[in-house]
Protein backbone atom coordinates (compact mmCIF):
# COMPACT_ATOMS: atom_id res chain seq x y z
CA UNK A 1 0.00 0.00 0.00
CA UNK A 2 1.67 3.33 1.28
CA UNK A 3 0.26 6.71 2.25
CA UNK A 4 1.49 10.66 2.42
CA UNK A 5 0.89 13.79 4.01
CA UNK A 6 1.94 17.23 3.34
CA UNK A 7 1.36 20.41 4.86
CA UNK A 8 1.57 24.29 3.78
CA UNK A 9 1.77 26.76 6.64
CA UNK A 10 2.48 30.35 8.25
CA UNK A 11 5.53 28.82 9.97
CA UNK A 12 8.15 26.05 9.43
CA UNK A 13 6.10 22.94 8.57
CA UNK A 14 9.45 19.92 8.86
CA UNK A 15 7.80 18.81 12.11
CA UNK A 16 4.66 18.55 10.93
CA UNK A 17 5.29 16.99 7.67
CA UNK A 18 7.98 14.65 10.06
CA UNK A 19 5.39 13.21 12.39
CA UNK A 20 2.43 13.04 10.04
CA UNK A 21 4.21 10.93 7.81
CA UNK A 22 5.39 8.38 10.66
CA UNK A 23 1.54 7.98 11.33
CA UNK A 24 1.34 6.36 8.20
CA UNK A 25 3.88 3.93 8.78
CA UNK A 26 1.23 0.66 9.37
CA UNK A 27 0.52 1.73 5.63
CA UNK A 28 4.33 0.62 4.26
CA UNK A 29 7.67 -0.96 4.75
CA UNK A 30 9.85 -0.77 1.99
CA UNK A 31 10.84 3.21 2.24
CA UNK A 32 9.99 6.61 3.27
CA UNK A 33 10.66 9.94 2.02
CA UNK A 34 10.27 13.85 2.80
CA UNK A 35 10.72 17.01 0.72
CA UNK A 36 10.46 20.22 1.92
CA UNK A 37 10.46 23.95 0.15
CA UNK A 38 11.60 27.15 1.28
CA UNK A 39 11.83 30.35 -0.71
CA UNK A 40 15.16 31.15 -0.08
CA UNK A 41 17.59 27.94 0.07
CA UNK A 42 14.88 25.67 -2.31
CA UNK A 43 14.12 22.42 -2.70
CA UNK A 44 15.91 19.75 0.27
CA UNK A 45 14.52 15.96 -0.48
CA UNK A 46 15.87 12.93 1.39
CA UNK A 47 14.27 9.16 1.10
CA UNK A 48 15.45 6.43 3.12
CA UNK A 49 15.07 2.20 3.00
CA UNK A 50 12.91 1.36 6.16
CA UNK A 51 12.56 -2.46 5.36
CA UNK A 52 14.49 -3.07 9.19
CA UNK A 53 14.15 0.19 10.25
CA UNK A 54 10.78 2.44 11.40
CA UNK A 55 10.75 5.90 9.25
CA UNK A 56 11.18 8.02 12.48
CA UNK A 57 14.40 6.75 13.41
CA UNK A 58 15.43 7.21 10.00
CA UNK A 59 14.41 10.89 9.62
CA UNK A 60 15.04 12.33 13.11
CA UNK A 61 18.84 13.03 11.83
CA UNK A 62 17.46 14.77 8.96
CA UNK A 63 15.25 17.47 10.59
CA UNK A 64 18.08 19.86 11.30
CA UNK A 65 19.27 19.88 7.90
CA UNK A 66 15.42 20.71 6.56
CA UNK A 67 13.47 24.21 6.76
CA UNK A 68 10.64 25.76 4.96
CA UNK A 69 6.74 26.45 5.40
CA UNK A 70 5.88 23.46 2.97
CA UNK A 71 6.37 19.69 2.32
CA UNK A 72 5.11 16.18 1.34
CA UNK A 73 6.03 13.04 2.72
CA UNK A 74 5.82 9.06 1.85
CA UNK A 75 5.55 5.68 2.96
CA UNK A 76 5.92 3.70 -0.03
CA UNK A 77 5.90 0.00 -0.07
CA UNK A 78 6.77 0.46 -4.08
CA UNK A 79 9.74 3.10 -5.47
CA UNK A 80 11.90 5.52 -3.74
CA UNK A 81 9.96 8.90 -3.33
CA UNK A 82 9.46 11.41 -3.39
CA UNK A 83 10.81 12.66 -6.70
CA UNK A 84 12.29 16.28 -8.13
CA UNK A 85 11.14 16.57 -11.79
CA UNK A 86 12.46 19.54 -13.46
CA UNK A 87 10.39 19.99 -16.58
CA UNK A 88 8.35 22.95 -18.59
CA UNK A 89 5.67 23.16 -15.82
CA UNK A 90 8.46 24.66 -13.55
CA UNK A 91 10.79 22.32 -10.34
CA UNK A 92 8.25 20.46 -8.30
CA UNK A 93 8.08 17.49 -6.29
CA UNK A 94 5.53 14.71 -6.57
CA UNK A 95 4.83 11.85 -4.28
CA UNK A 96 2.24 9.09 -5.90
CA UNK A 97 0.30 6.04 -3.96
CA UNK A 98 -1.50 3.52 -6.58
CA UNK A 99 -0.11 1.13 -8.91
CA UNK A 100 0.06 1.44 -12.62
CA UNK A 101 -0.53 -1.81 -14.61
CA UNK A 102 -0.15 -1.03 -17.68
CA UNK A 103 3.06 0.39 -17.45
CA UNK A 104 5.39 -1.03 -20.10
CA UNK A 105 2.63 -0.37 -22.67
CA UNK A 106 2.99 3.15 -21.88
CA UNK A 107 6.74 3.78 -21.71
CA UNK A 108 6.18 2.00 -25.15
CA UNK A 109 3.36 3.92 -26.08
CA UNK A 110 4.46 7.60 -24.93
CA UNK A 111 7.98 7.69 -24.84
CA UNK A 112 9.91 5.12 -27.21
CA UNK A 113 11.83 7.69 -29.34
CA UNK A 114 15.40 8.12 -28.47
CA UNK A 115 14.42 11.34 -27.00
CA UNK A 116 13.20 10.17 -23.98
CA UNK A 117 14.58 8.05 -21.26
CA UNK A 118 13.74 6.62 -17.93
CA UNK A 119 16.56 5.71 -14.96
CA UNK A 120 15.46 1.71 -13.77
CA UNK A 121 15.47 0.41 -10.51
CA UNK A 122 17.38 -3.19 -9.68
CA UNK A 123 14.19 -5.13 -10.65
CA UNK A 124 14.48 -3.14 -14.26
CA UNK A 125 11.06 -1.58 -13.94
CA UNK A 126 10.34 2.27 -14.25
CA UNK A 127 10.08 4.19 -11.35
CA UNK A 128 6.25 4.88 -11.48
CA UNK A 129 5.89 8.07 -10.09
CA UNK A 130 8.45 8.96 -12.08
CA UNK A 131 6.49 7.79 -15.17
CA UNK A 132 3.03 9.97 -13.49
CA UNK A 133 5.64 12.60 -13.85
CA UNK A 134 6.35 12.11 -17.22
CA UNK A 135 2.82 12.04 -18.51
CA UNK A 136 1.25 14.74 -16.31
CA UNK A 137 4.63 16.67 -18.40
CA UNK A 138 2.95 16.10 -21.77
CA UNK A 139 0.89 18.54 -21.32
CA UNK A 140 0.94 22.50 -20.60
CA UNK A 141 -0.27 22.85 -17.35
CA UNK A 142 -0.52 21.09 -14.17
CA UNK A 143 -4.19 19.82 -13.91
CA UNK A 144 -4.14 18.92 -17.48
CA UNK A 145 -1.40 16.55 -17.04
CA UNK A 146 -2.64 15.36 -14.02
CA UNK A 147 -6.14 14.71 -15.65
CA UNK A 148 -3.96 12.51 -18.65
CA UNK A 149 -2.20 10.65 -16.05
CA UNK A 150 -5.42 9.42 -14.53
CA UNK A 151 -7.14 8.75 -17.81
CA UNK A 152 -4.38 6.96 -19.56
CA UNK A 153 -3.03 5.02 -16.55
CA UNK A 154 -5.09 1.21 -15.75
CA UNK A 155 -4.87 0.70 -12.50
CA UNK A 156 -5.33 3.83 -9.80
CA UNK A 157 -3.23 7.21 -9.03
CA UNK A 158 -3.33 9.63 -6.27
CA UNK A 159 -1.11 12.58 -6.70
CA UNK A 160 0.99 15.06 -4.17
CA UNK A 161 2.69 17.82 -6.30
CA UNK A 162 4.98 20.82 -4.46
CA UNK A 163 5.52 23.39 -6.43
CA UNK A 164 7.91 25.74 -5.75
CA UNK A 165 5.02 28.51 -4.81
CA UNK A 166 4.09 27.34 -1.19
CA UNK A 167 1.12 25.64 -2.53
CA UNK A 168 0.43 21.77 -2.71
CA UNK A 169 -1.54 20.16 -5.59
CA UNK A 170 -3.21 17.26 -4.51
CA UNK A 171 -5.55 14.73 -6.86
CA UNK A 172 -7.42 11.97 -5.57
CA UNK A 173 -7.48 8.86 -7.34
CA UNK A 174 -10.16 8.49 -10.45
CA UNK A 175 -12.82 6.77 -8.71
CA UNK A 176 -11.13 7.88 -5.22
CA UNK A 177 -10.33 4.22 -4.28
CA UNK A 178 -8.20 5.98 -1.84
CA UNK A 179 -8.77 8.81 0.45
CA UNK A 180 -8.02 12.20 0.34
CA UNK A 181 -8.36 14.14 3.80
CA UNK A 182 -7.37 17.88 4.55
CA UNK A 183 -7.06 19.00 7.57
CA UNK A 184 -7.12 22.86 8.64
CA UNK A 185 -5.66 25.21 11.83
CA UNK A 186 -4.98 28.71 12.45
CA UNK A 187 -1.69 28.02 11.22
CA UNK A 188 -2.31 26.35 7.77
CA UNK A 189 -3.31 23.15 6.27
CA UNK A 190 -2.35 19.62 5.53
CA UNK A 191 -3.30 16.85 3.65
CA UNK A 192 -3.62 13.22 4.58
CA UNK A 193 -4.19 9.70 4.32
CA UNK A 194 -5.38 8.91 7.45
CA UNK A 195 -7.81 11.68 9.62
CA UNK A 196 -5.76 10.76 13.05
CA UNK A 197 -2.50 11.69 11.57
CA UNK A 198 -3.91 15.22 11.40
CA UNK A 199 -5.74 15.38 14.14
CA UNK A 200 -2.77 14.57 16.55
CA UNK A 201 -1.17 17.58 15.31
CA UNK A 202 -3.89 20.31 16.02
CA UNK A 203 -5.37 20.29 12.85
CA UNK A 204 -9.39 19.87 12.59
CA UNK A 205 -11.33 18.16 9.34
CA UNK A 206 -11.83 20.08 6.66
CA UNK A 207 -12.33 19.11 3.53
CA UNK A 208 -12.74 15.41 1.86
CA UNK A 209 -11.65 15.52 -1.81
CA UNK A 210 -14.40 13.59 -4.45
CA UNK A 211 -13.10 11.00 -6.60
CA UNK A 212 -11.14 12.52 -9.52
CA UNK A 213 -11.06 15.80 -7.45
CA UNK A 214 -7.81 18.27 -7.81
CA UNK A 215 -7.53 21.18 -5.63
CA UNK A 216 -4.80 23.46 -4.49
CA UNK A 217 -4.38 23.82 -0.71
CA UNK A 218 -2.26 26.88 0.52
CA UNK A 219 -1.90 27.91 4.03
CA UNK A 220 -5.54 29.96 4.00
CA UNK A 221 -7.34 27.20 2.22
CA UNK A 222 -8.29 24.86 -0.48
CA UNK A 223 -9.31 25.93 -3.83
CA UNK A 224 -10.90 23.85 -6.52
CA UNK A 225 -8.92 22.94 -9.99
CA UNK A 226 -10.81 20.49 -11.11
CA UNK A 227 -14.60 18.83 -10.04
CA UNK A 228 -14.84 15.38 -8.55
CA UNK A 229 -16.29 12.90 -10.78
CA UNK A 230 -19.57 11.09 -10.22
CA UNK A 231 -18.92 7.50 -9.70
CA UNK A 232 -17.09 6.48 -6.08
CA UNK A 233 -15.33 3.52 -5.88
CA UNK A 234 -13.50 3.29 -2.49
CA UNK A 235 -11.45 0.13 -1.18
CA UNK A 236 -13.28 -1.86 1.25
CA UNK A 237 -10.27 -3.25 2.71
CA UNK A 238 -9.62 0.48 4.62
CA UNK A 239 -12.46 -0.81 6.86
CA UNK A 240 -11.36 -4.58 6.46
CA UNK A 241 -7.45 -4.58 7.27
CA UNK A 242 -4.96 -1.68 6.53
CA UNK A 243 -6.96 1.44 7.95
CA UNK A 244 -6.33 2.82 11.06
CA UNK A 245 -8.82 1.96 13.93
CA UNK A 246 -9.64 5.64 14.49
CA UNK A 247 -9.25 6.85 10.98
CA UNK A 248 -12.61 8.23 9.08
CA UNK A 249 -13.35 7.39 5.12
CA UNK A 250 -16.63 8.81 3.84
CA UNK A 251 -17.41 9.77 7.34
CA UNK A 252 -16.88 6.23 8.12
CA UNK A 253 -15.15 5.11 11.23
CA UNK A 254 -13.19 2.15 10.95
CA UNK A 255 -13.26 0.56 14.46
CA UNK A 256 -16.98 1.04 14.62
CA UNK A 257 -17.24 -0.55 11.26
CA UNK A 258 -15.05 -3.78 12.62
CA UNK A 259 -16.88 -3.94 15.44
CA UNK A 260 -20.48 -4.60 13.87
CA UNK A 261 -18.59 -6.50 11.36
CA UNK A 262 -18.23 -8.91 13.86
CA UNK A 263 -21.63 -8.56 15.39
CA UNK A 264 -23.29 -9.17 11.84
CA UNK A 265 -21.13 -12.62 11.22
CA UNK A 266 -22.50 -13.95 14.61
CA UNK A 267 -26.59 -12.53 13.96
CA UNK A 268 -25.97 -14.38 10.67
CA UNK A 269 -24.82 -17.76 11.80
CA UNK A 270 -27.17 -18.00 14.64
CA UNK A 271 -29.71 -17.37 12.27
CA UNK A 272 -28.45 -20.56 9.99
CA UNK A 273 -28.14 -22.19 13.51
CA UNK A 274 -24.01 -22.66 12.76
CA UNK A 275 -23.01 -20.05 15.50
CA UNK A 276 -20.68 -23.17 17.27
CA UNK A 277 -20.50 -23.44 21.29
CA UNK A 278 -17.00 -22.50 22.37
CA UNK A 279 -15.23 -21.01 25.73
CA UNK A 280 -13.64 -18.47 24.12
CA UNK A 281 -13.87 -15.79 20.91
CA UNK A 282 -9.98 -14.40 19.91
CA UNK A 283 -8.47 -12.36 17.21
CA UNK A 284 -5.75 -12.83 14.77
CA UNK A 285 -3.93 -9.79 16.77
CA UNK A 286 -4.08 -6.71 15.50
CA UNK A 287 -6.61 -6.19 13.05
CA UNK A 288 -8.82 -9.06 13.53
CA UNK A 289 -9.64 -8.33 17.44
CA UNK A 290 -11.95 -5.48 16.79
CA UNK A 291 -13.84 -7.75 14.28
CA UNK A 292 -13.78 -10.51 17.31
CA UNK A 293 -14.82 -8.13 19.80
CA UNK A 294 -18.09 -7.57 17.84
CA UNK A 295 -18.65 -11.28 17.44
CA UNK A 296 -18.16 -12.47 21.01
CA UNK A 297 -20.52 -9.38 21.99
CA UNK A 298 -23.24 -10.36 19.09
CA UNK A 299 -22.66 -14.47 20.35
CA UNK A 300 -22.84 -14.06 23.74
CA UNK A 301 -19.22 -16.14 24.11
CA UNK A 302 -16.65 -14.83 26.55
CA UNK A 303 -13.71 -12.50 24.62
CA UNK A 304 -10.22 -13.37 25.47
CA UNK A 305 -6.18 -13.15 24.10
CA UNK A 306 -5.15 -16.97 24.21
CA UNK A 307 -2.06 -15.75 22.86
CA UNK A 308 -0.28 -12.59 21.77
CA UNK A 309 2.22 -11.03 19.26
CA UNK A 310 6.07 -10.59 20.86
CA UNK A 311 6.38 -6.73 19.78
CA UNK A 312 9.40 -5.89 21.63
CA UNK A 313 11.92 -7.10 19.46
CA UNK A 314 9.93 -7.33 16.17
CA UNK A 315 7.75 -4.06 17.21
CA UNK A 316 6.65 -3.49 12.67
CA UNK A 317 6.05 -5.56 9.85
CA UNK A 318 9.44 -6.93 9.07
CA UNK A 319 10.15 -8.88 6.08
CA UNK A 320 13.06 -11.28 6.54
CA UNK A 321 14.55 -12.17 3.64
CA UNK A 322 13.93 -16.30 3.13
CA UNK A 323 10.51 -17.74 3.69
CA UNK A 324 11.91 -20.13 6.34
CA UNK A 325 13.38 -17.43 8.58
CA UNK A 326 9.63 -15.37 8.05
CA UNK A 327 7.64 -18.91 9.15
CA UNK A 328 10.57 -18.55 11.72
CA UNK A 329 9.75 -15.05 12.95
CA UNK A 330 5.88 -15.49 13.12
CA UNK A 331 6.64 -18.30 15.55
CA UNK A 332 8.68 -16.59 17.51
CA UNK A 333 5.91 -13.76 17.94
CA UNK A 334 3.15 -15.92 19.28
CA UNK A 335 3.34 -16.25 22.66
CA UNK A 336 0.68 -18.66 24.07
CA UNK A 337 -1.48 -17.99 27.66
CA UNK A 338 -1.52 -21.93 28.30
CA UNK A 339 -4.37 -21.39 30.94
CA UNK A 340 -6.54 -20.17 27.93
CA UNK A 341 -5.72 -22.66 25.52
CA UNK A 342 -5.34 -25.78 27.67
CA UNK A 343 -8.44 -28.12 26.96
CA UNK A 344 -10.54 -24.88 25.59
CA UNK A 345 -12.70 -24.86 22.36
CA UNK A 346 -11.56 -21.42 20.41
CA UNK A 347 -13.18 -19.71 18.11
CA UNK A 348 -10.84 -16.95 16.27
CA UNK A 349 -11.63 -13.83 14.05
CA UNK A 350 -9.23 -13.16 11.02
CA UNK A 351 -9.72 -9.49 9.41
CA UNK A 352 -8.92 -11.88 6.15
CA UNK A 353 -7.35 -14.85 4.70
CA UNK A 354 -5.37 -14.46 1.53
CA UNK A 355 -2.51 -16.86 0.85
CA UNK A 356 -3.01 -18.68 4.05
CA UNK A 357 0.51 -19.09 4.64
CA UNK A 358 0.80 -18.79 8.52
CA UNK A 359 -2.58 -20.33 9.06
CA UNK A 360 -1.17 -24.31 9.48
CA UNK A 361 1.80 -22.78 11.68
CA UNK A 362 -1.10 -21.13 13.81
CA UNK A 363 -3.11 -23.97 14.43
CA UNK A 364 -0.77 -26.47 14.99
CA UNK A 365 0.51 -23.79 17.53
CA UNK A 366 -2.85 -23.63 19.10
CA UNK A 367 -3.20 -27.22 19.27
CA UNK A 368 0.05 -27.87 20.38
CA UNK A 369 -0.41 -25.56 23.19
CA UNK A 370 -3.45 -27.83 24.02
CA UNK A 371 -6.46 -26.56 22.44
CA UNK A 372 -9.28 -28.75 22.06
CA UNK A 373 -11.04 -26.93 19.40
CA UNK A 374 -9.84 -24.40 16.60
CA UNK A 375 -12.52 -22.74 14.77
CA UNK A 376 -11.58 -20.00 12.40
CA UNK A 377 -13.91 -17.25 10.53
CA UNK A 378 -13.01 -14.32 8.30
CA UNK A 379 -14.13 -10.84 8.50
CA UNK A 380 -14.43 -10.86 4.89
CA UNK A 381 -15.68 -12.92 2.23
CA UNK A 382 -13.29 -15.44 0.53
CA UNK A 383 -10.70 -13.55 -1.88
CA UNK A 384 -10.79 -14.54 -5.59
CA UNK A 385 -8.96 -12.21 -7.40
CA UNK A 386 -5.61 -10.64 -6.83
CA UNK A 387 -6.14 -6.21 -6.55
CA UNK A 388 -5.68 -4.65 -9.66
CA UNK A 389 -6.27 -0.89 -8.62
CA UNK A 390 -4.05 -1.03 -5.75
CA UNK A 391 -1.45 -3.32 -4.29
CA UNK A 392 -3.80 -4.95 -1.05
CA UNK A 393 -3.61 -8.37 -2.41
CA UNK A 394 -1.77 -8.56 -5.90
CA UNK A 395 0.07 -11.20 -6.77
CA UNK A 396 2.18 -13.08 -9.02
CA UNK A 397 -0.43 -15.48 -9.57
CA UNK A 398 -4.32 -15.61 -8.22
CA UNK A 399 -3.69 -19.40 -7.08
CA UNK A 400 -1.26 -17.37 -4.65
CA UNK A 401 -4.55 -17.02 -3.26
CA UNK A 402 -6.20 -20.00 -1.27
CA UNK A 403 -9.41 -19.47 -2.36
CA UNK A 404 -8.55 -19.49 -5.57
CA UNK A 405 -5.93 -22.54 -5.39
CA UNK A 406 -8.46 -24.27 -3.33
CA UNK A 407 -10.88 -24.02 -6.13
CA UNK A 408 -8.51 -25.72 -8.40
CA UNK A 409 -7.53 -28.57 -6.54
CA UNK A 410 -10.98 -29.47 -5.75
CA UNK A 411 -12.28 -29.13 -10.12
CA UNK A 412 -9.55 -27.71 -12.29
CA UNK A 413 -10.35 -25.50 -14.86
CA UNK A 414 -14.06 -26.24 -14.41
CA UNK A 415 -13.96 -24.61 -11.16
CA UNK A 416 -12.47 -21.36 -11.86
CA UNK A 417 -16.05 -20.66 -14.01
CA UNK A 418 -18.21 -21.27 -10.82
CA UNK A 419 -16.40 -18.64 -8.39
CA UNK A 420 -19.86 -17.30 -7.48
CA UNK A 421 -20.77 -20.53 -6.46
CA UNK A 422 -17.28 -21.40 -4.07
CA UNK A 423 -17.98 -17.97 -2.82
CA UNK A 424 -21.38 -18.49 -1.12
CA UNK A 425 -21.30 -21.09 1.44
CA UNK A 426 -24.72 -21.99 0.69
CA UNK A 427 -24.11 -23.67 -2.31
CA UNK A 428 -22.55 -27.25 -2.92
CA UNK A 429 -19.74 -25.72 -4.07
CA UNK A 430 -19.28 -23.60 -1.29
CA UNK A 431 -19.49 -25.64 0.88
CA UNK A 432 -17.31 -28.11 -0.19
CA UNK A 433 -14.38 -25.54 -0.51
CA UNK A 434 -15.34 -24.56 3.35
CA UNK A 435 -14.83 -28.39 4.01
CA UNK A 436 -11.28 -28.53 1.99
CA UNK A 437 -9.73 -25.84 3.38
CA UNK A 438 -10.66 -27.33 7.25
CA UNK A 439 -9.69 -30.22 6.02
CA UNK A 440 -5.66 -29.04 4.89
CA UNK A 441 -5.62 -27.04 8.02
CA UNK A 442 -7.06 -28.50 10.59
CA UNK A 443 -9.99 -26.49 11.80
CA UNK A 444 -13.06 -27.65 13.35
CA UNK A 445 -15.50 -25.16 11.20
CA UNK A 446 -13.95 -22.29 9.05
CA UNK A 447 -16.95 -19.04 7.99
CA UNK A 448 -16.33 -16.40 5.84
CA UNK A 449 -18.40 -12.87 5.97
CA UNK A 450 -20.83 -12.57 3.28
CA UNK A 451 -20.67 -9.47 0.69
CA UNK A 452 -23.81 -8.45 1.88
CA UNK A 453 -22.82 -8.93 5.58
CA UNK A 454 -19.86 -7.03 5.08
CA UNK A 455 -20.94 -3.90 2.75
CA UNK A 456 -24.05 -3.84 5.42
CA UNK A 457 -20.84 -3.30 8.00
CA UNK A 458 -19.46 -0.01 6.16
CA UNK A 459 -22.49 1.42 5.80
CA UNK A 460 -22.03 3.26 2.22
CA UNK A 461 -24.31 2.65 -1.06
CA UNK A 462 -22.60 -1.33 -2.25
CA UNK A 463 -22.20 0.49 -5.48
CA UNK A 464 -19.58 3.41 -4.24
CA UNK A 465 -17.83 0.23 -2.57
CA UNK A 466 -14.73 -1.33 -4.41
CA UNK A 467 -15.18 -5.22 -4.10
CA UNK A 468 -13.06 -6.22 -7.15
CA UNK A 469 -11.57 -8.45 -4.59
CA UNK A 470 -13.72 -10.74 -4.17
CA UNK A 471 -16.27 -10.88 -7.37
CA UNK A 472 -14.60 -9.59 -10.04
CA UNK A 473 -16.45 -6.92 -11.22
CA UNK A 474 -14.83 -3.94 -12.18
CA UNK A 475 -15.46 -0.38 -12.10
Amino acid sequence: MGGFFGATLKRDCVIDVFFGVDYHTHLGTRRGGMAIYDTEVGFQRQIHNINNTPFRTKFEKDLADFRGNSGIGCISDTDPQPLLVRSHLGLYAITTVGIIKNAEQLVERYFSDHGHQFVAMSSGEVNQTELVAALINQKDSLVEGIRHAQQEIDGSMTVLLLPNDGSIMVARDRVGRLPVLIGKSEEGCCVSFESFAYHKLGFADHYELGPGEIVSVTPDGVKQLAAPGEKLRICAFLWAYYGYPNSNYEGKNVEVMRYRNGEIMARDERERGTLPEVDYVAGIPDSGVPHAIGYANESGTRYARPFVKYTPSWPRSFTPPTQALRNQVAKMKQIPVPELIQDKKLLFVDDSIVRGTQLRETVEFLYESGAKEVHMRSACPPLMYGCKYLNFSSSRSEMELLARRTVQELEGDEGQKHLDEYADPSTERGKCMLKAICEKFGFDSLGFQSMDGMLEAIGLDRDSVCTYCWNGKEE
